[in-house]
């Protein structure tokens, strides 16, 4: 893969329904996270519409995977 595409995948914007599927929580539980600074917010697309950095989301399951393996949970 070339670095532009490496980039690219990164750099996608994922809509909320996939980043829920991502993570495995519900639309409720992902606004409630960002409201408490737990989740990174995403970036405004349009009037009505939001998507998050692919990036930021990966980044987040990373750090949730190493608390979990810090904690023992």
């Amino acid at each position: 893969m070339s670095d532009f595409t490496e980039s690219a995948a990164i750099d996608r914007i994922l809509r909320r329904a996939e980043v829920c599927q991502l993570i495995g929580l519900s639309r409720s539980s992902l606004y409630l996270m960002m409201e408490e600074g737990r989740f990174p917010r995403p970036i405004r697309l349009g009037r009505r519409a939001v998507g998050w950095k692919a990036r930021a989301v990966d980044e987040w399951i990373n750090q949730r995977e190493i608390a979990c393996r810090t904690n023992g949970s």
